[in-house]
């Protein structure tokens, strides 16, 4: 065991190798990071699901956005940040609800199922302040019960140029990663523990946003997607089939 952490080097390496996976995809793609990062923790070390998750995500965020920051539309920024508090708020209150970590599995599962199923559906949503402010709520709700808060803002900005949607994705996800974060440290539900995790998870954000970076201009968003979204459900399946075969204890 890693002292201080109750999860051996073996899982951490695993944890490790998954931020890393997803922070690349987040740099890229300005979404991703929960839906494949949250599954694959969730099951070598369910206990640092959601508070860990949101730490290394505030990482991420900072240098994801850090990039992109020329193509963000601050209009549309008081409405989405507005709505993605409210959201992580109400997500706090419920958080309490959740009745163990088997539950929190099962709860990331089925949130990167649905975020796989909106990415696919092929919606279009106009961009107004009514719907951002309607997919910060959502978003708020399920990035902070589960880590995985990308998939409301990603249907919003599907149809965006690459760079305007992947900065405008990254800076509602940099916004999201603090208030949830704010929210759950307030209420007690993020100490010591989640931030030794995250600390031990830096190296991969490291290698994850740099790896991102020289593949981004490489790669359209389009051939990103159909990679993102099947690594996403194959870890959800995975997650699912872990508790199912060994309910965590």
């Amino acid at each position: 065991m890693i002292a201080g952490l109750a999860i051996t080097p073996g899982a951490a390496l695993f944890c490790l190798a998954a931020v890393a996976a997803g922070a690349m995809v987040q740099r890229m793609a300005g979404q991703a990071f929960g839906m494949i990062s949250a599954p694959l923790v969730a099951m070598a070390a369910p206990g640092m699901v959601p508070g860990a998750l949101l730490v290394i995500g505030l990482a991420v965020g900072l240098g994801a956005t850090a990039v992109d920051l020329s193509a963000v539309d601050r209009r549309a920024l008081p409405p989405g940040f507005a709505g993605r508090t409210l959201g992580a708020v109400l997500a706090t209150l419920l958080l309490g609800l959740l009745p163990g970590p088997g539950a929190v599995s099962l709860t990331v599962a089925g949130v990167v199922m649905v975020g796989v199923a909106l990415s696919l559906a092929g919606l279009s949503v106009p961009i107004r302040p009514a719907t951002l402010f309607g997919a910060g709520v959502l978003a708020g709700l399920m990035g902070t019960l589960t880590a995985v808060g990308a998939p409301p803002m990603a249907l919003l900005y599907q149809h965006a140029p690459a760079r305007r949607s992947r900065a405008m994705q990254n800076v509602f996800f940099l916004w999201g990663m603090m208030v949830s974060i704010a929210s759950l440290a307030l209420a007690g539900l993020i100490g010591r523990a989640e931030c030794l995790f995250a600390l031990l998870m830096l190296p991969g954000v490291a290698a994850g946003l740099w790896a991102g970076g020289r593949l981004a201009g490489r790669l359209a968003r389009g051939r990103i997607r159909p990679w993102a979204l099947g690594l996403s459900a194959a870890s959800a399946v995975a997650l699912i089939l872990r508790v199912w075969l060994v309910p965590p204890a």
